[in-house]
């Protein structure tokens, strides 16, 4: 588990909430593994009653269950779930291109293509964190562009189950796709062609499905049956 830096004003809760988040996300906690809040108050360096509160709290986004007398589990990941969020934020990205098309600022156009010139610079490193924080700074730039930025954080909330199996994809299957996707919708905003980056980012949010069957062959036990 990748413990990670506590902020200045940030309380005892939020962080365990935020660090469990994070190893769930990004796959340290694996799916399906047991969870103790007497070793995760240990590793955290905090009392058990905030590491509780942040396990109950997972649990409501089912990322966590909790079975009274035998303890709290990771949840494994579900296609269900999965494939509801992914329909939630290709509506609305899909909205957001066509805004990005009638007409996107020098400084976001710049900002894009310097995030695309860092995903190259990662996916040379074969960094697949890294590259899958510059994924969701690439998509958050998107809608910064059209001033759309609080409806990323709602996205953002819902997006948990999508993430952990975007991470997982990264991991397993060559990056380099997701990488040339961003450049292919990137080119269609600079063309104001809104039909041809609507095709192109709904190819880029479904391609989970191309790659389900090389994900559950190769981790069985990470997945709903």
């Amino acid at each position: 588990m990748k413990v990670l830096d506590r902020l200045s004003a940030e309380n005892a809760r939020t962080y365990a909430l935020r660090v469990l988040q994070y190893n769930i996300i990004n796959l340290e906690l694996v799916p399906g593994s047991t969870v103790s809040e007497n070793e995760l108050s240990a590793i955290l360096n905090l009392s058990r009653t905030p590491v509780r509160e942040a396990l109950i709290e997972l649990s409501k986004v089912g990322l966590v269950e909790i079975q009274p007398q035998r303890g709290s589990y990771i949840a494994k990941i579900d296609y269900e779930l999965i494939e509801e969020s992914r329909f939630m934020r290709l509506v609305l990205e899909n909205a957001v291109l066509k805004l990005a098309c009638e007409g996107i600022s020098q400084e976001y156009m710049d900002k894009l293509k310097e995030n695309l010139r860092m995903e190259d610079n990662i996916l040379k490193k074969e960094n697949a964190e890294r590259l899958f924080e510059l994924d969701n700074e690439f998509h958050k730039l998107l809608f910064h562009s059209v001033d759309k930025a609080r409806t990323y954080e709602i996205i953002r909330s819902q997006m948990v189950h999508f993430d952990r199996l975007r991470a997982l994809s990264l991991k397993t299957v060559k990056p380099d796709k997701t990488v040339e996707d961003h450049e292919n919708i990137l080119y269609a905003i600079e063309r104001r062609d809104a039909e041809l980056a609507e095709m192109l980012m709904t190819r880029h949010l479904t391609r989970h499905r191309v790659e389900k069957s090389e994900l559950l062959k190769a981790y069985p036990e990470y997945f709903v049956k």
